[in-house]
């Protein structure tokens, strides 16, 4: 069953009064608990494809329709429920916080959510012990090496259980062996059950993938 309908999405931007097209008429289904990989030179389109997905970059023609919601007919307040109850985010650049324990970054997510009572706490410990720092909760991120900060990253896409997570370059800043294990730990979660599109330059990261999308000038190879 497709989760995610790509339908004739192009997106445009100006620059220096020319009209450039970053994705061109993208046509593509993807289906539930698939692993995708995005792949392209520099300036394919790439990391515009993924923000589009993640319901951060409006396409300037074509529609997104995720688990039969058309995305970018919904109003800003839903559009932002989109992001929060669907989508998992994880940057190559991990984006923590660095005065706040890897704990306290896990649980942000929830920080806007009606829970009362430590479930958040809860929530964000079990996550923790999932991908294999439930004892480090306590620590900062300065106090992890790379590969740990990238899984408190994950950890912190996970927490609300969304379906389907977006992974940007996430082995890039990592040595090989730090981002092999961030891999596998990507192709467990799919395993059970998480859609996961992950941009990579990488043709190792790239084989753990169902399929590979080739993008080139904004259009599917």
């Amino acid at each position: 069953m497709s989760l995610i309908e790509i339908k004739k999405i192009s997106k445009y931007y100006e620059s220096e009064g020319e009209r450039v097209a970053a994705l061109k008429s993208l046509d593509l289904t993807i289906k539930a608990q698939e692993f995708i990989s995005v792949m392209g030179p520099s300036g394919s389109g790439k990391s515009t494809f993924l923000n589009i997905l993640g319901g951060l970059t409006y396409p300037s023609e074509g529609e997104l329709v995720v688990d039969g919601i058309n995305i970018y007919k919904l109003p800003g307040e839903k559009l932002a429920d989109y992001r929060r109850e669907y989508i998992g985010f994880v940057f190559q650049s991990f984006q923590l916080l660095t005065y706040l324990t890897i704990l306290e970054n896990v649980m942000l997510p929830l920080a806007i959510l009606p829970y009362r009572n430590g479930k958040e706490r809860e929530m964000a410990l079990r996550i923790l012990e999932k991908v294999g720092l439930g004892d480090k909760g306590r620590r900062l991120p300065n106090q992890l090496s790379g590969g740990e900060q990238e899984r408190v990253a994950v950890a912190r896409a996970l927490v609300n259980s969304p379906p389907i997570i977006l992974a940007d370059e996430p082995t890039g800043n990592l040595d090989s062996k730090a981002g092999k294990e961030i891999m596998e730990l990507l192709r467990s979660l799919n395993s059970e059950g998480q859609t996961i599109i992950m941009v990579t330059h990488n043709p190792l990261n790239a084989e753990y993938a169902h399929r590979i999308i080739q993008l080139k000038d904004g259009q599917i190879q």
